[in-house]
């Protein structure tokens, strides 16, 4: 029994830091992001919400666990290629910048149109998985799992931060979002990735 407690203890040592800082930075990095306003679009196009919610949670699976898959291989062998802390110096660099652009305001992209014959769930995965890509929530989920060597954890703490952000927007819509405060959550969130930067940065010393 002392064993499984240890075994239980040590899992959850591990997996906290990347699972718990994973959804935090994505969760609030979503605020007032494209996909939201994608999940706002989608809305208004289709009535059957769980359909959404299920488009949004395979979509995300699939594009941050490929991201996480990346972003694990490359911090893996980033200090095998580098030496003297140049690696951490590289991805803190890369948390700076990333602190810098989640204070850039999103805007919808303009090419959803004809959505109504693929259905609700199709078409959710579909256009949030293009909508991920190359957007800030995948970069961070690049950087993350470089940073922390957790695939997995990265994975499910960014897939639970957008459906944290997502979900009450597909549930309750405009009337959440004309209140959300999207600036703060701009703040908190490069506050996040600033944070990171520094302990990279340090680490590279």
């Amino acid at each position: 029994m002392s064993d499984l407690i240890n075994t239980g203890l040590t899992l959850a040592e591990h997996s906290a830091s990347p699972f718990l800082t994973s959804t935090l930075a994505v969760a609030v990095a979503e605020i007032g992001d494209k996909t939201q306003l994608l999940s706002l679009l989608l809305i208004t196009r289709f009535r059957n919400r769980w359909a959404i919610i299920a488009g949004i949670l395979l979509a995300t699976v699939i594009n941050h666990g490929l991201s996480a898959w990346g972003g694990d291989w490359l911090g893996s062998r980033i200090n095998d290629w580098l030496s003297n802390g140049t690696g951490e110096l590289i991805l803190g660099i890369s948390f700076l910048l990333m602190a810098i652009w989640v204070l850039i305001p999103d805007k919808a992209d303009e090419d959803e149109d004809d959505l109504s014959r693929w259905g609700a769930f199709a078409a959710t995965t579909v256009l949030f998985f293009i909508a991920e890509i190359g957007d800030k929530t995948q970069i961070a989920t690049v950087l993350l799992a470089a940073e922390f060597q957790s695939m997995w954890w990265v994975t499910a703490g960014t897939t639970l931060g957008m459906l944290i952000a997502n979900v009450p927007v597909v549930i309750w819509g405009n009337h959440l979002m004309q209140r959300l405060p999207l600036n703060a959550a701009r703040y908190i969130t490069s506050a996040v990735f600033l944070a990171l930067a520094a302990w990279s940065l340090l680490s590279a010393i």
